[in-house]
């Protein structure tokens, strides 16, 4: 892409429009991507997956990296999709400002959710891409520089291998014969001069070594440093990649020791004594020699000065060979361990990422379980007010308005028992109104009877309530109410009435809810109630009517 219309030729402004693979962290690899990502996830400058997409005013998406490189790098800077569409674009929208970018939120997290695979050869991994970085920055099977400078490329888990035995610049010099070893080819290095007893060593511990021997299990890397551990080699390979704290402790305990050998050495060397150090009979340890032995030699002040001189070279030799040694090990120690250290605050990060991720999940399911328990007990109260609605549009549905109200009682037999048994002595009917704001009333059945009826007659009051029109209303209520039971064969109706008694409470503006019911205790015997001539009780089902004359 050229940068706007100043030049068609990059080179012509010394500024390139697109940077090197490696001058920015730009758009993720497409290859990473379990599917072929669609066009809306792909970056206009770079053509990679977006890495913290940004949208312009014209509608394309870059990488935040993009971004920043391009607006840096180029003036008047005209979108690349503008571009490809129209050569000739040059609208406002076109040219690419700071200003003229914004976070899109919505595609980053699609983008995030994209199903990806680690790139690295050999490595196992999948997840989502919002977990690709951090898994980049831990994965086993990553290409590594070498950290003391070799130059090679080595995975990730072979690091710690690689310094011990193939790093060429974790080799050190014999100071007896000056070949250039590895640290574990110093340890087997035997010296053409060191003697015939080391010789014999060295050809008995080739020996043990040889193939024939080899049947036995492994031992694990850090066996030379205290660790018991042996097994086939998956067992080892698995024992090394998790006991990183066992280890370090284990080379810490080396390295103390190996200081404290290097500080006694010294000071024998260089301490100012009579007694002077000369070889062991195995050629492997130094013992001392007092002046008393020398002068058992002969007495002679020449030769003791001279052997004195000859085994005090010999002993600084046997020594600096030995610190040489001590160093190298150390060395070798030392870069193990820093590895290992670089794997265990890996480790150590990566646990912490989860711990994070897990307090913040148990917060979203705390917080999720408060929600569904609020949200039951919403939909219980919801049910309690439908419940309540359904039935206030139930009585609605039969009020009656003008003075006249059909009631059917069902399951007659059922609540003739239990009032007989008292359990539910009396029926309410719903209420209704004797004109559209008249007065409110109901009626009272006791289908086993109440007082002079009961046991013997089906008992029909007549109950004035609290109505929302009281206080308009003419009180006493005068008029005359009439109970029918209806014969459903409409042969003959059983019909009563009667008229207010105005002297009683029964019949004066009520106080409380409802005043006390008065009518016809001896409305109609129960002994006929299901008498073959007529059909008062048909399917056990009564219809009652009562009507109540407001023209008297």
């Amino acid at each position: 892409m050229a940068s706007g219309s100043a030049a068609s030729d990059p080179s012509l402004n010394g500024v390139s429009s697109t940077p090197d693979e490696n001058e920015y962290p730009s758009g993720f690899p497409q290859s990473i991507c379990d599917e072929v990502p669609k066009e809306k996830y792909l970056c206009s400058n770079c053509n990679n997956v977006l890495n913290k997409a940004r949208q312009t005013v014209c509608g394309h998406r870059y990488c935040l990296a993009c971004v920043n490189w391009l607006v840096r790098n180029n003036k008047d800077l005209v979108c690349t999709k503008c571009k490809g569409e129209d050569s000739n674009v040059e609208s406002e929208t076109s040219i690419l400002t700071p200003n003229q970018f914004f976070n899109d939120v919505a595609i980053n997290k699609e983008i995030l959710d994209l199903n990806v695979h680690c790139a690295n050869q050999g490595c196992p991994w999948r997840s989502t891409l919002k977990n690709f970085e951090d898994h980049q920055s831990q994965c086993e099977y990553a290409l590594i520089p070498c950290n003391i400078g070799c130059g090679i490329m080595v995975q990730r888990k072979t690091l710690a291998t690689h310094l011990e035995s193939g790093c060429p610049n974790n080799k050190t010099t014999c100071p007896s014969c000056t070949s250039v070893l590895t640290p574990r080819e110093l340890q087997k290095h035997v010296c053409p001069s060191s003697g015939d007893k080391k010789t014999a060593k060295a050809d008995k511990k080739q020996k043990n070594n040889h193939p024939a021997n080899s049947k036995k299990k492994e031992p694990c890397i850090f066996s030379d440093i205290g660790c018991p551990f042996k097994g086939n080699p998956d067992k080892v390979k698995e024992h090394e990649s998790c006991s990183y704290a066992g280890h370090l402790q284990l080379l810490l305990d080396v390295t103390r020791a190996l200081q404290r050998t290097m500080n006694s050495a010294a000071e024998r060397i260089y301490q100012d004594s009579p007694i002077f150090l000369e070889p062991g009979p195995n050629g492997s340890s130094l013992a001392p020699q007092a002046d008393d032995d020398i002068e058992a030699d002969g007495g002679d002040p020449g030769v003791s000065d001279k052997a004195f001189s000859l085994h005090d070279d010999q002993a600084e030799l046997a020594a600096g060979q030995q610190l040489d040694a001590l160093q190298q090990r150390v060395q070798v120690i030392e870069n193990i361990i820093s590895a290992l250290n670089r794997e265990v605050e890996k480790t150590q990060i990566s646990v912490v990422a989860m711990e994070r991720d897990h307090y913040s999940s148990q917060q979203i399911i705390q917080h999720l379980e408060a929600t569904v328990a609020e949200l039951q007990q919403r939909l219980v109260r919801k049910d309690i007010l439908i419940s309540s609605l359904q039935q206030s549009i139930s009585a609605q549905q039969d009020i009656s308005y003008d003075g006249t109200f059909y009631w059917r009682v069902c399951d007659v037999s059922q609540k003739q028992r239990e009032a007989a048994n008292s359990q539910k002595i009396s029926q309410y009917s719903p209420a209704f109104y004797t004109a559209r704001y008249g007065f409110k009333v109901c009626l009272r059945l006791y289908l086993n009877g109440d007082g002079a009826g009961k046991g013997s007659h089906i008992s029909l009051f007549f109950v004035i309530m609290k109505g929302e029109y009281d206080p308009i209303l003419s009180w006493p209520f005068k008029h005359k109410v009439t109970f029918f039971l209806l014969d459903q064969n409409q042969r003959e109706h059983v019909i009563d009435a009667f008229r207010p008694d105005l002297s009683s409470m029964s019949f004066h503006q009520p106080i409380t809810d409802m005043n006390v019911a008065s009518g016809c205790p001896l409305f109609f015997p129960l002994k006929k109630l299901r008498s073959p001539k007529h059909a008062y009780c048909k399917d056990d089902t009564i219809y009652i009517k009562c009507v109540v004359d407001t023209s008297s």
